[in-house]
């Protein structure tokens, strides 16, 4: 058996940025990303993990990673570079250079935020420009630069959730299966590959349409399986491998498939690909549907990116100048999640840059990485990893203005890996989740108990 391990999942804010600060361990590097030069050693890439929302008078330091080929006398790479910032959301940015602290030779680098701009009563943005002194490779984080960067808000009035210490082994069952296949290569099966030895893949994501329609993007077999709300199934040749990669349905019948090497491309309903996009950034393969067409959560900045717009893909200058680091919901609302530690969660919910409500929520046992979070009704429903050395189990939390309104358990073990970020979607007002076991593949639902 393989899946993904706990301590791979704990890392980030928003989604799973492993290893930053702490330990550089970059994941998902692409050519999207990093900056290049014809010299193949002038490389240089970066990590950094943003407080999107803040506490007042807690002091704020911004790390980053910097990665870039070591000196010619063996040392560690010798990076600088500078932190931009300006108090709230508009005039001219301040430039602060970076400190080595006694990391940076593994590294690491940080800026302590002036508490003038960190205090500030709409938050601050900042971007930075990071580089390389030996060869003059550089980096902008975000990519978009001044046009685009980084914001900060400060978490106003917060319901406080204190989930206290999980208690393992206590999961829901799920309310109903909607689609179930065997491993195989027929006509409804979904394929595996591997060993037992080495791990087996097998289905990378999944989707709920609008009408219940269950789609599972069998990746060993290039195809994606649908099963409608009545139980009918039928297969949809894409023709292309597809391993660890998100996928969503589009408004057009089609599919919007994300490859964690970068590239998003988007299959008509017959399965044809009628475009292919190169991101301007790297990506944890996390897709969603934004409001105008798909956004893919990017790295290393953790801002949501617009790939493309009314059915045609967008240029990789229009991707990076457009990336914000607020979610845009289906209630017409704006989410940002911060993931403080391993034991804090922050989430606010906007409404045209202000406020509705925001949840500041506490665990005892060590949360990981946050699969979900989303909007139903006038409420969020947040599904995060909770894990100990020993165990692991999703937490799915439903958020209401006055606090927590609902939890319970839902299983996290799974025969196959799948895309890191695809595990569980929400689609007319019930939460569902894709799971794997020896004997195959399936889609299970999990009604929600919550008044709408």
């Amino acid at each position: 058996m393989r899946r993904s391990s706990i301590r791979s999942l704990a890392g980030g804010a928003a989604g799973i940025t492993a290893g930053v600060i702490g330990g550089i361990a970059l994941t998902s590097v692409s050519a999207a990303g990093p900056t290049r030069h014809a010299d193949t050693a002038a490389f240089i890439d970066a990590a950094h993990v943003p407080p999107a929302l803040t506490l007042g008078g807690e002091p704020l330091r911004l790390r980053y990673a910097i990665v870039c080929p070591p000196r010619d006398d063996g040392l560690a790479c010798d990076g600088a570079g500078s932190v931009y910032l300006r108090a709230g959301t508009s005039g001219p940015f301040t430039e602060y250079p970076l400190n080595r602290g006694e990391d940076s030779a593994d590294g690491r680098y940080f800026v302590d935020v002036p508490r003038g701009i960190a205090g500030a009563r709409e938050g601050f943005s900042y971007y930075a420009v990071l580089r390389d002194e030996r060869t003059g490779a550089s980096v902008t984080v975000p990519s978009g630069g001044a046009d685009a960067p980084q914001r900060s808000r400060p978490l106003k009035r917060p319901a406080l959730v204190r989930l206290g210490s999980h208690v393992f082994g206590n999961v829901r069952e799920p309310s109903a299966r909607v689609a179930f296949a065997h491993w195989g290569s027929g006509p409804a099966d979904v394929g595996l590959a591997g060993t037992r030895d080495l791990g087996f893949t097998g289905p990378s994501s999944f989707d709920v349409e609008q009408d219940g329609t269950a789609d599972i993007l069998d990746s060993v077999n290039e195809r994606v399986l649908r099963w409608s709300a009545a139980g009918r199934s039928e297969s949809v040749p894409l023709g292309e491998p597809a391993e660890l990669a998100d996928l969503a349905a589009a408004d057009d019948g089609g599919f919007d498939v994300l490859e964690p090497q970068g590239v998003l491309k988007h299959f008509r309903r017959d399965g044809a690909r009628q475009w292919s996009q190169k991101l301007s950034d790297r990506t944890w393969a996390k897709l969603a549907r934004g409001r105008s067409g798909p956004v893919v959560l990017e790295q290393p900045s953790e801002e949501w990116m617009p790939v493309a717009a009314d059915g045609a893909p967008l240029t990789r200058a229009e991707q990076a100048h457009a990336a914000h680091a607020a979610r845009g919901l289906a209630n017409g609302h704006e989410l940002l999640v911060d993931r403080i530690g391993a034991s804090e969660l922050r989430v606010a919910e906007l409404h045209d840059g202000a406020q509705l409500h925001s949840w500041r929520i506490t665990s005892e046992t060590p949360l990981g990485e946050v699969q979900l979070a989303e909007s139903r009704g006038n409420g969020i429903v947040v599904v995060t990893h909770v894990y100990t050395d020993a165990r692991d189990e999703f937490e799915v939390l439903l958020l209401q203005g006055g606090g927590l309104a609902s939890r319970f358990a839902v299983a996290s073990s799974s025969w196959t890996e799948t895309a890191p970020l695809a595990r569980f979607r929400l689609a007319r007002g019930a939460l569902y989740r894709l799971r794997t076991t020896p004997e195959g593949a399936f889609v299970d639902r999990f009604d929600l108990e919550v008044p709408q």
